[in-house]
């Protein structure tokens, strides 16, 4: 009796299956960014840009709102016209920065008119043993402080109920105010100062390169001492 052995193809053994791509639709999972609440001293976007710096505030008629500021993608940016690619960076940056509550200074100032804060020194009352006894510094159960007041509230014998302190501004030699971007006004003795929201008040400053960048330091200083040298052997008539 013969045998007969049957070859089937390769293909004929094996159940063809059809590819199927999985797609994982990320924007539904990641929850979108709050906007943050605008502050007395930056109220709008247009503020905001100036403060900012780089030059970022001849983009201000581009954002309609403070929504659409703090809503817009970096392609969306990139569409309008927000030029170079590093300017938008840092736009994004900073929008983060503030929707995080990292502010710049004077972030918490509380009265402001017209972009403009004023400050004063007034003496607040602190139970204290230190502050219980009187010195030439301040009175009895007070202290000095340098406070945020009304713009109607400047004078110095006028009380001041409703002011508020602000974080990184102080009392100097028991006398002036200091802080940054403070500046006295003219005929108080430095005990009334203001602060502007002025164009890159908040500005990250660039860092300059030097010989080259970092990238091409050594190259670039090996290439001067080499030139250096050079010329001090020709000076000296050394043969090379």
């Amino acid at each position: 009796m013969i045998l007969r052995t049957f070859t089937l193809p390769i293909r004929a053994c094996f159940k063809p299956s059809v590819p199927q791509q999985c797609v994982r639709n990320l924007h539904y999972a990641i929850p979108t960014r709050s906007i943050p609440k605008p502050t007395p001293f930056i109220p709008d976007a247009a503020t905001f840009l100036k403060v900012i710096g780089r030059g970022l505030s001849q983009y201000t008629s581009k954002f309609e709102s403070w929504e659409a500021l703090f809503s817009m993608t970096s392609k969306q940016m990139k569409e309008i016209g927000i030029e170079p690619p590093r300017a938008r960076r840092y736009l994004l940056q900073w929008r983060e920065r503030f929707r995080n509550g990292e502010h710049g200074v004077g972030s918490d100032i509380k009265h402001v008119k017209d972009g403009v804060a004023y400050f004063r020194l007034i003496e607040r009352n602190v139970k204290s043993a230190e502050t219980d006894i009187a010195t030439g510094a301040h009175t009895p159960g007070k202290v000095k402080v340098a406070a945020n007041v009304p713009h109607d509230q400047l004078g110095l014998d006028i009380p001041v109920p409703n002011a508020t302190t602000v974080k990184g501004f102080k009392v100097k030699n028991l006398q002036t105010l200091s802080g940054p971007h403070l500046n006295n006004v003219a005929g108080t003795g430095g005990r009334v100062a203001k602060i502007e929201a002025k164009e890159g008040l908040w500005e990250i400053r660039r860092g300059s390169k030097v010989d080259g960048g970092e990238r091409r330091r050594k190259q670039v200083r090996y290439n001067r001492q080499k030139a250096i040298n050079r010329a001090k052997r020709e000076e000296a008539g050394v043969a090379f």
